[in-house]
């Protein structure tokens, strides 16, 4: 049983400062976007934190940085179908620590629209 609902969350596991990618992860988004591999690999990815691809991130205003498809008005993932393996494994259980949180901090601030933030250092 599903313990979280990410339609409530301001994408916290979006913001993680690397989200790892596989080759059959940038398959499916070069599929997904009509692009070559190479070009999907060039236009989604980075090397980085000893990770031969990783997701490209964009600015935040909540986070400062965030994955480069998620929709920062709507807070939602534009890719959802598309999503790299990282993604659709995340959390792993049927519990969401951020869920939690973030359910426990809009109860004690009574208000339905807090986000309290984490701490992710910059690119």
């Amino acid at each position: 049983m599903t313990l979280y609902n990410c339609m409530n969350c301001p994408g916290y596991c979006c913001s993680y400062p690397v989200i790892p990618l596989t080759k059959r992860d940038v398959e499916r988004l070069a599929r997904h976007h009509d692009l070559s591999y190479d070009d999907a690999k060039r236009k989604f990815t980075k090397e980085a934190h000893g990770h031969k691809y990783t997701m490209r991130r964009k600015k935040d205003e909540i986070y400062g940085r965030i994955c480069r498809f998620f929709d920062t008005t709507e807070r939602r993932c534009t890719i959802y179908h598309a999503r790299p393996a990282t993604c659709r494994s995340y959390p792993g259980t049927g519990r969401c620590g951020y869920y939690d949180f973030l359910m426990h901090e809009r109860r004690c601030q009574r208000d339905d629209d807090f986000v309290a933030v984490t701490n992710h250092h910059e690119d």
